[in-house]
């Protein structure tokens, strides 16, 4: 069993102003995928200025933390928001859900693309690959709160969680998701993305592995308390969500090579 590292989720405490770790991953998030999407900025349009690309990433980071906190308040908790609407606001305890920021991302993506003369998919095949920073450094996030842990399991790197009230060996289970939904998901779509691909298959393989990980890792994470399992003691609302994406990300990728071949282009 490994140690959980004792980390205060205030990173920075001034007086009454306290900065928690886990807004700084946000901002790591959104500041890593916008240095990259700049250097990439000319193989997406050569007439776009980086005010523009700052535009653009401050409306889809609305989107995000927008859509990921009402996502939660909808899919996960609604009863308790309901009650004290209040929690709404206090982002600072966790409570984002990635399916409501991935909505609200979609969203931004539409209004912003109408604006500027591009489809929603062109601005989603060029935000894709950015996308597992803010994801990583999410579940960093996660970690340091010691929140979202997993399963109760006698493997060597069990960790027991401060927060967990029958102080149990669990999985890190948000550990497992830096590795698949951050670095294993960057590395599938930077690599894909190198090459020139038909508009929509990059936005595809965004969903099918985020899908993927997601899914898997849910076996071995703890749902949340106020629903548990869904259905035959192992369904979470997580996979629920998930299955659309895998299925709309394959039928992205198919649609994409079935429409037009590559074009430099579509290169993002």
């Amino acid at each position: 069993m490994l140690p959980y590292p004792q980390i205060d989720p205030v990173a920075l405490a001034i007086g009454p102003l306290k900065i928690h770790w886990y807004g700084l991953m946000y901002l790591i998030g959104i500041g890593g995928a916008w240095w990259l999407a700049s250097r990439r900025l000319n193989r997406f349009d050569p007439t776009w200025t980086k005010e523009k690309l700052s535009d653009m990433v401050f409306w889809m980071s609305m989107g995000v933390i927008v859509g990921g906190r009402l996502g939660y308040v909808l899919f996960y908790d609604l009863n308790a928001y309901l009650a004290n609407p209040t929690l709404i606001f206090e982002v600072w305890k966790g409570g984002m859900s990635f399916h409501g920021g991935f909505i609200g991302v979609m969203l931004a993506a539409l209004w912003f693309g109408k604006k500027n003369n591009k489809s929603f998919f062109q601005l989603m095949d060029f935000v894709a690959p950015m996308v597992p920073i803010g994801l990583g450094a999410g579940r960093i996030g996660n970690f340091i709160n010691a929140e979202l842990w997993g399963k109760a399991t006698d493997v060597p790197w069990a960790m027991v969680f401060p927060t967990d009230p029958a102080q149990l060996a669990r999985h890190p289970s948000q550990l497992y998701q830096f590795a698949l939904e951050g670095v294993a998901l960057f590395a599938i779509l930077w690599l894909f993305s190198r090459k020139p691909r038909p508009t929509m298959a990059v936005s595809g393989m965004f969903a099918l592995f985020y899908g993927i990980f997601r899914f898997i890792v849910e076996f071995v994470r703890v749902p949340d308390a106020q629903l548990g399992y869904l259905a035959w003691n192992w369904l979470t609302m997580g996979q629920l969500l998930c299955v659309p994406m895998i299925v709309g990300g394959l039928f992205l990728i198919w649609l994409a090579y079935h429409r037009a071949p590559a074009t430099p282009a579509a290169a993002v």
